[in-house]
């Protein structure tokens, strides 16, 4: 597997990025931890949408609009310099939050770029960024169905806490913890020659 790093989307990324978003369209899959990138299919232009990820670093706006503080990165491969995925880390969840379904980190790759084992390395880095931000512990969550994102969390080190129904769409959700520094160390040989 190719090596890969985090990076913060810039106005220089911007055809790739829309084509990375018009793929996953074209296949009619989900854009999980793109920071809302979707809604640029929907009306917003790439540039204000770099805008908003900015303002989602301020806790006051983050109130505002009722969301959690969160950074997005595009997950790039070293070999070819292309956006490969992208992950949403987020911190400062309050507990109510956590407890109406917010989760620590989404992330998702293309679909072209599927099953080469990318997501678990984006998941390892979405650990040592939670780390960064002083998060010890954190919550993920993912439908029942979704076999691929179980496997990943779990390969990660993520322990089931329950399954329920999400009332906002009435699906199956698994909702699973990660202890940050245990498995950042646990799975350090395992991932550190995949990050950049």
């Amino acid at each position: 597997m190719d090596r890969l790093f985090l990076e913060i989307p810039t106005i220089k990324r911007k055809q790739e990025a829309l084509d990375y978003l018009e793929e996953h369209a074209a296949v009619h899959s989900d854009l999980n931890g793109s920071g809302s990138m979707d809604r640029c299919l929907t009306g917003i232009t790439y540039e204000e949408w770099l805008t908003e990820l900015e303002k989602r670093e301020n806790p006051d706006y983050c109130k505002q609009i009722n969301r959690d503080r969160s950074k997005t990165f595009f997950v790039i491969r070293r070999s070819d310099s292309r956006i490969v995925g992208m992950i949403n880390v987020r911190y400062d969840i309050a507990p109510e939050r956590l407890r109406r379904g917010s989760s620590h980190i989404g992330y998702g790759i293309r679909p072209t770029e599927r099953r080469k084992g990318y997501a678990k390395t984006a998941l390892y880095m979405g650990l040592l960024e939670e780390q960064k931000l002083g998060e010890e512990k954190i919550l993920l969550n993912c439908t029942v169905e979704n076999i691929g994102s179980n496997k990943t969390i779990s390969a990660l080190g993520g322990e089931l806490e329950k399954t329920a129904i999400d009332e906002s769409d009435h699906t199956m959700i698994n909702t699973y913890w990660i202890n940050v520094n245990d498995s950042i160390e646990k799975y350090n040989e395992q991932y550190k020659f995949y990050i950049k």
